[in-house]
C-alpha cells in the first residue's frame, strides 16, 4: 500500500515539532525522538527513514486536572500541521510532575 506522503523537505523534524509543542503547551519537559528508523518497511514509513513515527515526552501546566485522554488530545492538537505533512505515527507519553 503507497500511500501519498510529503516530499522530503516538508516532512516533520524533531526541532519543528519541539517548536510547536513549547508555544502551544509551553512544557516544563519536553523530549521529542525521531523513531522512524525503527519502523523501516512498516505502514506508514518512508525510504528517508525520518519524519514518520514520533516519540513526545512532555509534562505541561496545561495538562492539570485534566483526564488523559485531555491531554493526549492537546498534543494531537498542537500536532495536526505534521499529522498533514506525513507524521504517521506519534506515541505520547505524559510526564505527570504530581
Amino acid at each position: 500500500m503507497n500511500h501519498s506522503m510529503a516530499s522530503p523537505g516538508q516532512l516533520p523534524t524533531v526541532s519543528a515539532i519541539e517548536a510547536k509543542l513549547r508555544a502551544a503547551l509551553q512544557p516544563t519537559e519536553l523530549q521529542v525522538i525521531d523513531e522512524s528508523g525503527d519502523h523501516a518497511g512498516h505502514a506508514g514509513a518512508n525510504a528517508e527513514g525520518f519524519g514518520t513515527h514520533f516519540r513526545v515526552r512532555i509534562a505541561s501546566p496545561l495538562f492539570v486536572g485534566k483526564s488523559r485522554v485531555a491531554r493526549h488530545r492537546l498534543v494531537y492538537d498542537a500536532s495536526q500541521n505534521f499529522i498533514d505533512q506525513g507524521l504517521h505515527a506519534l506515541a505520547i507519553e505524559i510526564i505527570d510532575k504530581s
